[in-house]
């Protein structure tokens, strides 16, 4: 069953998908729909309790209750459906290991490379907001997710 993402359980498995670019109004309200979609029909199919958030019209959020096993399918058929998102919109969504940030309001996607030369040329520090997008709960999502690069595995390129 669909459930909204603030009443998911603090140990709910998140699948979290960075997109390389920032969703703008016509994309963000397609995206949102067709998660929505994917989510429901996938809860039905499975017998899950899951919900979805996207953050900073960025980050597609999805999590899911632990009232059951997560199967090998359930998460193959998710990762299908990203996979597809990436390719009917032309963004980058499975891509976990490139560096996510907060410059002021703004939220940024750079490779590793990108972020490196960023820290030589001092346009971040230790202070800049990054983003863990490898981290595994919704309690992690609320605590761990938006740290300080001196409190992240970041910390060691200063």
């Amino acid at each position: 069953m669909l459930v909204d993402f603030n009443q998911l359980e603090n140990n709910a498995k998140v699948f979290l998908y960075p997109s390389n670019k920032k969703f703008h109004a016509d994309l963000f309200s397609e995206i949102e729909t067709k998660v929505n979609n994917f989510v429901t029909q996938w809860c039905d199919k499975n017998d899950i309790e899951a919900g979805f958030d996207i953050k900073y019209q960025r980050f597609i959020i999805i999590a899911i209750n632990n009232t059951k096993p997560i199967t090998t399918t359930i998460i193959d058929e998710l990762v299908s459906f990203i996979f597809t998102l990436q390719l009917e919109h032309e963004i980058e969504l499975l891509d976990k290991l490139n560096v996510c940030f907060k410059q002021g309001e703004f939220v940024q996607y750079k490779d590793v490379k990108e972020f490196k030369k960023l820290i030589k040329n001092k346009s971040v520090n230790k202070n800049t907001i990054v983003f863990d997008n490898l981290i595994n709960t919704k309690e992690e999502l609320e605590s761990d997710w938006e740290l300080p690069a001196e409190d992240t595995w970041y910390s060691r390129m200063f």
